[in-house]
């Protein structure tokens, strides 16, 4: 039987960024830019390359400034363009999220509970079949984008989960949900088990979840049932692999390049790639380079 289609995206971006504080004291760590564009604007620009018809944003009531940016701000515009600012104005009209082409719904995650909970959060506001659900944090670039090359595979995958996986240093293992693989067929990884950051040394492999992933549309059921997990919260690994026997489980080996911009030196590497693909910033960055290695030489 052909599988339904991935119709909804689920945005978990409840999150406080503790890392970036003081930085994420006034602004939401998913609007953290790299050089100019924050961290939503990417996991946005992949779900709608995906074509899904919902985006679900699990957000905190503390949290309005993310509302604010992903819809249009006409006033804003209309400010630009008085300015002789029109191509900007047309610029931030192109990354808002038009209602008419994709339904835009926000709900509220009040505790901070886990990526489980997250999801479960969203529950009664997906389209029926399986859905998406992208980390804004784990930026990951290449074209096609993650997400529609996950959903090509998906189709024909044997499994109802279908998570982005990637190998990972052993001594990273802990860090991760990590599957215990079984076979492979191409990009696909199929797994009978996923352990949530296992300890050091116990890990079934080095193939790490990473932030994408496809869910069959029981993980809402498993998630309403599921027990607290690793620190104290309701993690979403678990609630996957309560479902393995039943829909079964597949990791995707992700395309492209991989960023964790949840870690201060993942969003550095982030912008420095982003800054080294871009003619713009060659001649600061070959500046730094120069002062480095002078700086060096003088040693």
């Amino acid at each position: 039987m052909p599988k339904q289609e991935v119709r909804t995206a689920i945005f978990p971006v409840a999150g406080l960024g503790t890392r970036f504080l003081p930085a994420t004291k006034g602004t939401p760590k998913e609007l953290l830019p790299v050089i100019d564009k924050p961290l939503i604007q990417y996991a946005i620009n992949e779900a709608r390359e995906a074509r899904v018809e919902r985006m679900v944003f699990v957000s905190h009531p503390t949290k309005a400034a993310i509302k604010h940016y992903v819809m249009d701000d006409e006033d804003l515009r209309a400010a630009l363009k008085a300015h002789g600012k029109a191509r900007l104005a047309q610029e931030l009209e192109e990354a808002a999220l038009d209602e008419k082409a994709c339904e835009l719904v926000f709900v509220m995650q009040d505790e901070p509970l886990g990526l489980g909970h997250a999801v479960l959060c969203a529950k009664d506001h997906v389209l029926p079949g399986p859905v998406a659900v992208i980390l804004p944090d784990d930026l990951i670039l290449g074209t096609p984008g993650c997400l529609s090359s996950m959903i090509a595979q998906y189709a024909d995958c044997a499994a109802g989960h279908l998570v982005g996986a990637m190998k990972v240093p052993a001594e990273l293992t802990s860090r991760y949900g990590i599957l215990s693989v079984a076979s492979e067929d191409g990009q696909i990884l199929y797994a009978d088990a996923v352990v949530e950051k296992p300890p050091t040394g116990q890990a079934p492999s080095r193939m790490a979840v990473v932030g994408r992933y496809i869910l069959d549309a029981s993980i809402f059921s498993d998630l309403q049932t599921q027990t607290l997990g690793a620190d104290g919260e309701i993690q979403l690994t678990d609630a996957i692999a309560r479902g393995i026997d039943r829909v079964g489980l597949a990791g995707f080996r992700i395309p492209g390049l991989r960023f964790d911009c949840g870690s201060k030196t993942g969003m550095l590497e982030a912008t420095l790639y982003v800054a080294s693909k871009d003619p713009a910033y060659a001649a600061v960055l070959d500046a730094y380079c120069n002062k480095r290695q002078l700086a060096a030489f003088d040693k």
